[in-house]
């Protein structure tokens, strides 16, 4: 049984890939392979991305909170601190930071004086723009030359991950 036989045992059974090397593997490892290669990489390759030389004094973690922000209505610093899945104290030290370079606006609640709004500046704006235009870019590009259905598929096994992560976090 020679690599010939295994590839199309592959073809045959869809459960063998080749890699670039002419190592064997199976779909869970060619799986585990691409999702910890793209986990480890695409903070780096975003960063690389997004961080430009107008953007240069903010860091990714702060885009990420920018897009929490969004663009229009005000949101209270817990709605935002939710959506990241952080407290209210960790995006306050964030926060304070964006407000002094520019990118975002803190004020008080006219309804509660409890309750502390933040939007973004013109400038956190344009940052959000920017941001957004990478992420486009990346789904133009991952669903290019999918037909409907690949599509579909590709949206539920990415749902599943979504809920495997969400629910081992309830572990920890």
């Amino acid at each position: 049984m020679g690599i010939g036989y295994h590839m199309l045992l592959g073809s045959h059974y869809g459960i063998i890939s080749l890699n670039k090397g002419g190592v064997l593997m199976d779909k869970y490892d060619t799986i585990n392979e691409v999702l910890v290669k793209l986990f480890n990489e695409i903070m780096d390759i975003e960063e690389k991305a997004i961080i430009t030389e107008e953007f240069k004094d903010i860091s990714n973690n702060d885009m990420h909170i920018i897009e929490a922000i969004g663009k229009g209505a005000s949101k209270s610093m817990s709605t935002v601190a939710k959506a990241l899945s952080v407290t209210v104290g960790t995006l306050t030290i964030a926060i304070n930071s964006l407000v002094k370079k520019g990118y975002v606006n803190r004020m008080r609640s006219e309804e509660d004086r409890r309750v502390v709004l933040i939007s973004l500046s013109k400038k956190g704006e344009k940052a959000f723009n920017h941001h957004e235009q990478f992420h486009e870019e990346m789904i133009q590009a991952t669903l290019e030359g999918l037909d409907e259905g690949q599509t579909e598929v590709l949206i539920q096994a990415l749902r599943k991950l979504k809920t495997f992560f969400k629910e081992y976090a309830k572990k920890s």
